[in-house]
């Protein structure tokens, strides 16, 4: 088989896409060419990599299997360019992390202080839910992956770098907003407003409930933490929410904390990768430059 670096990057493209035009435009050739070229890639494996339903493309099997190797193959050859800028005393290339939607509210802020350092660098950012990040997770699409609730039944290198307190919050005129020290038990009647089955928030609420033996009513279930505020501030319930999505201090003077003796418990952010994965000196660097800057969090 004779496959060239730039017809990897085109069928990565089209993994990630899912679109031959759309493809061709991020490597920057024509649709003809592009098309050419895919033809080309099949041709060279000889049997189908990807089918076209309803003008979207769908890899098969063996598709899949490319584009996972494409990927393995690029990112060495990024490593391997970002070890000879090392030598050459440059730091320079691209940085790849994907984060749970909850950690939008620090990491642009901690990747800020890492671009002012390192301004060759440029950065990718990807903030979904966490079954979006897990995705990413097993086709290995990032660097760096960050979460609360990292995947058991994945095989992973996971390192805790920063905790991540949830907190029990109510609208500011809440009957318990004044009270102190009450008993989990004493709000059995309340309304709860959670995040989505799924949500590294919302496990993590469950397993402390559970623990609890406390069964909370649930009223909504809402997909954003954005919501969920709103929510509170309507009086539609109490929830459970990060400390971290309560952002700055104005957005914490529109919903009261309350002090139940069982809150607030501790959840942690941590850093995945893929297990044996070979971290880019970037991302090394980055890693490092994570841990620090998370102290100033704490």
């Amino acid at each position: 088989m004779n496959i060239t670096f730039r017809q990897l990057r085109l069928f990565m493209a089209l993994a990630e896409t899912g679109s031959v035009s759309t493809a061709a435009r991020m490597v920057h050739v024509t649709q003809p060419t592009a098309s050419m070229g895919l033809k080309e890639i099949s041709d060279a494996i000889g049997v189908p990599l990807y089918e076209v339903v309803a003008r979207k493309v769908h890899l098969t099997q063996m598709g899949q299997e490319l584009a996972k190797t494409a990927r393995a193959i690029s990112g060495e050859w990024e490593s391997f360019e970002q070890q000879v800028d090392s030598i050459k005393g440059l730091t320079r290339g691209k940085l790849r992390v994907a984060v749970v939607s909850t950690a939008k509210y620090f990491i642009p802020r901690i990747l800020g202080t890492f671009c002012a350092k390192y301004p060759q660098i440029d950065i990718s950012l990807e903030v979904l839910n966490r079954d979006g990040v897990v995705k990413r997770l097993e086709n290995n699409l990032d660097d760096l992956y960050i979460m609360s609730q990292p995947p058991l039944n994945m095989d992973v290198e996971d390192e805790v770098f920063m905790p991540n307190p949830l907190l029990l919050v109510a609208t500011k005129d809440h009957v318990f907003a004044k009270k102190k020290n009450f008993d989990i038990c004493s709000i059995k009647n309340e309304k709860f407003i959670f995040r989505e089955k799924g949500s590294g928030t919302r496990m993590t609420t469950d397993a402390h409930f559970k623990k609890l033996k406390f069964k909370p009513d649930v009223r909504l279930e809402l997909g954003s933490n954005e919501a969920i505020k709103q929510a509170v501030i309507g009086g539609l319930g109490i929830a459970v929410l990060s400390k971290y999505s309560l952002g700055d201090q104005s957005d914490q003077e529109e919903v009261a904390i309350l002090k139940c003796k069982d809150f607030p418990f501790e959840s942690s952010w941590h850093i995945v990768t893929p297990k044996g994965k070979k971290l880019s000196p970037i991302a090394t660097i980055f890693k490092k430059h994570l841990s620090q800057q998370a102290k100033d969090w704490k």
